[in-house]
C-alpha cells in the first residue's frame, strides 16, 4: 500500500479555509481532502461564510475555536499573522471572482494557497500571481478534485513506454443533466453565482466543468501540447445566455494529434461523468470517473483488457498512492486526499528550499492554473468569433 496514513511531512501544516461553509458545494471536499491523512493539515482558522453568526455556527461544529473563527479573510490573516501558531497555509473555497484578490492578500501575508479553479479571470492575473508566489516562496496549488485518480497516472506510463503508439486522438467529455431547468439557477445558492457573468466569469461549464477535464488530459498527456482550439457553446436554457450551459471544443495538437471535447449541464439523465480515452497508433487507453478503479486497455487486433487499480503489473507512479488495495474500492474522496497530500508534501519541499524534491511532486500547481485559465478564455474567444480556430498560445 502507498499511503496509509503515516506522515510524509514533518509535521501537519497548520491550515485555514475561507469559504466553504454550510452553504457551499465544495467545502467538505476541501476538508475530506486535507484530513483524510491526518498527518498532512491541521484545521484551526476558518472565515466560511460572509454570515459571520453562521460562520461561527458552522465552525464551532467543526471543532474550530471560536476566537479562530472571522468575519472575513482579511481580519483572518491579520489576526493568524500575530500568533506563533497561526495558520501557514489556507484553502480558497469561494465564488470565481474573489480568488484573485484573496490569493494576492494571502501570499502578501506569507501564507501558501490551495485555491478553487478556474484560479482567475485572466492569463495576466495568473502570470502576476505566479510571479507574486515566486517573490514570496510560496505554493499555490489548485483544486482539480478529480486528477488524484491513480489510474490516470497509469495512462500516463503507458503512453510514456509507447504502449499505445503515437497518439492520435484525445477524446474528453464531462457532462451532466442537473442545469436541464433553470430551477436551481434561482434558488441554489452555489448555482446562482456560477450563472452570473460578473460572478463566475465569461463562462460557466467550460470553466466549471471542463477545466478538470483539460488538466486531467495534461496530466495524462503532458509532452503534447495544445496549439489551436475551436468552440461553439450554447445557452439552451435562454436565461443563462451569454453564459453557456453546452459547448462543443476542437482541439489540434503540437504533433498532429486531435481532439474533442464535449461538456455540459444539459445532457439530461446524465449523473456527472468524466471520459477520457486516448487513441494511439498501435492501441487505446479509456477511463471514466464512473468507473475509477479500472482502464479498459485495447490493443489493436487482440482481445480488449481491463486494468484495475492496485495491482502489481500498474506503474510504481500508479501505485505509489495507492490507498485501499486492490480488493476495495476508491473514489472521488480518496482524489482530493491526493491531491491534497501531494500539494502539502510541495509546501513541505518548498519551505526546505528542496527544489529537487519540488520537481518531483506532480500536483495541479500555478501553471496549471494558468493554463486552466487561457483554456477558458481561448474557448470563449473561438465561439464569440463564430466558431473559428484561435491559437492556444499568443
Amino acid at each position: 500500500m502507498g499511503v496509509n496514513g503515516e506522515k510524509k511531512i514533518a509535521r501537519p501544516l497548520r491550515w485555514g479555509m475561507v469559504g466553504g461553509g454550510r452553504t457551499g458545494q465544495v467545502g467538505y471536499k476541501h476538508r475530506t481532502g486535507a484530513l483524510r491523512d491526518n498527518t498532512a493539515y491541521q484545521l484551526l482558522a476558518g472565515a466560511f461564510d460572509v454570515d459571520y453568526e453562521r460562520c461561527k455556527d458552522f465552525g464551532r461544529n467543526l471543532g474550530v475555536a471560536e476566537d479562530r473563527l472571522y468575519p472575513d479573510y482579511k481580519t483572518m490573516f491579520e489576526e493568524e499573522a500575530k500568533r506563533p501558531d497561526g495558520i501557514e497555509v489556507v484553502s480558497i473555497a469561494t465564488p470565481n471572482f474573489t480568488h484573485y484578490e484573496i490569493t494576492k492578500a494571502a501570499l502578501n501575508a506569507g501564507l501558501h494557497v490551495i485555491c478553487e479553479k478556474p484560479l482567475f479571470f485572466s492569463v495576466e492575473e495568473g502570470e502576476e500571481i505566479k510571479k507574486l508566489a515566486e517573490e514570496k516562496g510560496k505554493i499555490v496549488g489548485v483544486t482539480y478534485g478529480f486528477s488524484g485518480f491513480q489510474l490516470l497516472l497509469q495512462m500516463r506510463s503507458m503512453i510514456e513506454n509507447g504502449d499505445l503508439g503515437k497518439v492520435h486522438m484525445i477524446e474528453l467529455s464531462y457532462t451532466h443533466g442537473f442545469a436541464c431547468s433553470d430551477i436551481g439557477d434561482k434558488k441554489n445558492e452555489a448555482q446562482k453565482w456560477r450563472v452570473d457573468p460578473k460572478k463566475s466569469g465569461p463562462s460557466f461549464v467550460l470553466g466549471d466543468l471542463s477545466t478538470h477535464t483539460f488538466y486531467m488530459s495534461q496530466l495524462i498527456c503532458p509532452d503534447i501540447k495544445l496549439k489551436e482550439v475551436l468552440c461553439d457553446r450554447q445557452s439552451f436554457v435562454k436565461s443563462r445566455a451569454p453564459l453557456e450551459d453546452n459547448a462543443y471544443v476542437l482541439m489540434h495538437y503540437d504533433n498532429g494529434a486531435v481532439g474533442r471535447m464535449w461538456v455540459s449541464s444539459v445532457d439530461a439523465g446524465s449523473m456527472d461523468s468524466q471520459h477520457i480515452r486516448i487513441v494511439g497508433s498501435k492501441a487505446s487507453v479509456e477511463f471514466n470517473d464512473w468507473q475509477p478503479n479500472e482502464l479498459i486497455y485495447e490493443v489493436q487486433g487482440k482481445p480488449n483488457q481491463k486494468l484495475y487499480r492496485g495491482m502489481p503489473y500498474l506503474s510504481d507512479a500508479c501505485n505509489e498512492f495507492e490507498r485501499m488495495n486492490a480488493l476495495h474500492t476508491e473514489g472521488l474522496g480518496d482524489s482530493w486526499a491526493n491531491i491534497y497530500l501531494k500539494i502539502a508534501m510541495a509546501i513541505d519541499a518548498k519551505n526546505r528550499g528542496d527544489e529537487e524534491a519540488l520537481k518531483k511532486i506532480n500536483y495541479p500547481d500555478i501553471n496549471a492554473g494558468i493554463d486552466g485559465i487561457r483554456w477558458i478564455t481561448k474557448c470563449v474567444e473561438s465561439a464569440d468569433k463564430g466558431g473559428v480556430w484561435v491559437p492556444f498560445n499568443d
